[in-house]
């Protein structure tokens, strides 16, 4: 139970509180500054980010080319924050620009399948409202987009485009190989009506089949199947997370960041000084190219359970679903979804985390600790004699604990993780239990976004009015932190603005949870997006990624 409607959204506009200001302004900044103002036929997209000071967008220069970066696929939070701004305000200014995107983008700029022209491989030119890099593959890995949005905009397009996004990263429906680059224009084949056999775990396949590609085309999946009753794409999705389940150590219950193995085309080389001779899959498995000599049959890249992969596996990945199993109407589906991901979190914690320290160990899926062992040779994981490194918990990983928390009704494994992260973080002790009085730091310095939506979840579970002063807590620390000229950045030494950063959105949903309405916020789901400047593209000025801007400080020597 959340606290009682306060206030209607007439009220609250006479009477805005710091977090709904701070949003507006934001907004209104976005809007004002971000517009496309380029090109000879103004569209009403967005660009991605702006200069703070002088006001320029981000901007992608190489060679004589200088592109405004406008990706959809990085703007889901930012539409969110849109939509939920008129929710609270009433004012629909807000929702209006997003809906106009969205129909602006499946009308002009989508393949002929209708896939959209986005992700970490493409975007649009502000300036010729043309895609870059057309040649370039369609990828979305944890951006979970907002598909409530698109379907209430546009039902049929939206469908098209699930279905397209499925169609152009299969490569073989019979085995699920499937790869995180998608074709576009690929002619479209009998999709949910392909024959399926399950292929063994660890098949040597043309694709690579990464969780965090795997857990978007669930997503997708998934919410078609919740909007359209069609049990097409609720079987296939369904398949896909089995696959990943199916591919765990027998043993512990533990991994799988894949469960493919690329085909090897080619000899790799038997050592070389630099860890980008060995990272290309036409050499086959990575992981066991690097690692296989010394720690056998094991090292697979779908068994490694150490550095980033690792939150994407049991942060983002597990929350996602789980989160997909809370929407579910099909009761049999959502139930065997949330007991994958239980069991896998639940294996994680017992085999993995040491709580003295606050950290996983880092592992093969086998249980086998890594800690003190160092890189055997160079390759694809870094260069000879680096040190297997803990994983730090980070807030992903907390929300994924806590949701699993809530699922069981607080099951001391999940609560217990949660409680010593928390206490690590010096946050405070939440209890022993769910029914348990929490002692939670108000004088906590911590302003970050996911860790503020997992304390507003807590808030959920308990009803204990201390976590939603611990959440105001956070969010003024983020409004002090992060808020500066009308924009949000991790510092004011940092020259560009990300529109799409969550920390306007979960300041929106402490201000919906404050006036006890919190279901009229679409909330903040761990996703993200960035902006890969293929081909080939080796620093500046022409950058391998786009959060080489977000990333630029005056320090650095910048100017303006």
């Amino acid at each position: 139970m959340m606290l009682p409607l306060k206030t209607s959204a007439q009220d609250v506009s006479n009477s805005e509180s710091s977090y709904l200001k701070t949003v507006k302004t934001f907004a209104d900044n976005v809007l004002r500054y971000g517009k496309d103002t380029y090109g000879p036929d103004l569209s009403p997209l967005l660009a991605d980010g702006i200069n703070v000071r002088t006001k320029e967008p981000v901007r992608w220069e190489f060679e004589d080319n200088s592109w405004v970066i406008s990706n959809f696929a990085s703007q889901q939070n930012l539409m969110r924050v849109l939509t939920g701004l008129t929710a609270l305000t009433g004012d629909p200014k807000y929702r209006k620009a997003a809906e106009e995107t969205v129909s602006y983008m499946f009308e002009k700029e989508s393949d002929t399948n209708g896939l959209l022209r986005w992700g970490g491989h493409q975007f649009v030119d502000l300036q010729t409202q043309e895609p870059k890099f057309d040649d370039r593959p369609h990828e979305l890995k944890s951006h979970f987009p907002y598909y409530e949005l698109m379907w209430e905009v546009d039902s049929s397009s939206t469908r098209k485009m699930i279905e397209a996004m499925w169609n152009a990263h299969v490569l073989d429906w019979e085995v699920l190989d499937l790869n995180r680059h998608g074709e576009y224009n690929k002619e479209m084949g009998e999709l949910w009506s392909h024959q399926f056999k399950q292929a063994k775990p660890f098949f040597q396949g043309r694709g690579l089949t990464f969780i965090n590609a795997g857990t978007d085309l669930v997503d997708a999946a998934l919410f078609l199947y919740r909007r359209t009753s069609n049990e097409g794409p609720g079987t296939w999705g369904l398949r896909l997370y089995e696959q990943y389940v199916r591919a765990r150590n027998e043993k512990t219950g533990l991994g799988v960041y894949q469960y493919s193995q690329p085909v090897q085309l080619e000899e790799p080389p038997k050592e070389t000084p630099l860890t980008g001779e060995l990272t290309f899959s036409r050499y086959g498995d990575r992981a066991k190219n690097q690692f296989g000599e010394k720690y056998g049959d094991i090292a697979l890249e779908g068994n490694v359970l150490w550095g980033g992969r690792v939150r994407t596996l049991y942060g983002q990945s597990s929350f996602m679903l789980l989160y997909q199993s809370e929407q579910l109407d099909d009761i049999k589906m959502a139930s065997k979804i949330r007991k994958w991901v239980l069991s896998g979190l639940r294996s994680y914690a017992e085999r993995g985390y040491d709580s003295e320290r606050n950290v996983f160990k880092p592992m093969w899926s086998d249980g086998t600790d890594l800690s003190g062992e160092v890189y055997p040779r160079t390759g694809y994981y870094g260069r000879k004699g680096t040190p297997f490194r803990a994983i730090e918990p980070d807030g992903t990983m907390l929300l994924a604990y806590i949701t699993a928390a809530k699922l069981t009704g607080g099951e001391d494994i999940f609560w217990n993780v949660v409680r010593n992260i928390m206490i690590d973080w010096k946050l405070g002790d939440i209890g022993e239990s769910i029914g348990t009085e929490p002692k939670l730091n108000f004088e906590s310095e911590i302003s970050d976004a996911t860790i503020l939506t997992a304390i507003l979840d807590l808030y959920e579970i308990t009803d204990k009015e201390e976590f939603l002063r611990l959440a105001e807590v956070i969010g003024n620390n983020i409004i002090n932190a992060h808020f500066h000229d009308g924009f949000f950045r991790p510092t004011t030494d940092h020259i560009y603005t990300k529109f799409d950063s969550p920390e306007p959105l979960v300041l929106l949903m402490l201000e919906a949870a404050k006036q006890g309405r919190p279901e009229v916020v679409d909330r903040y789901l761990t996703g993200s997006g960035s902006t890969d400047g293929e081909p080939n593209l080796t620093g500046p000025p022409g950058r391998p990624s786009d959060d080489y801007f977000y990333r630029e400080t005056y320090s650095d020597g910048k100017s303006n």
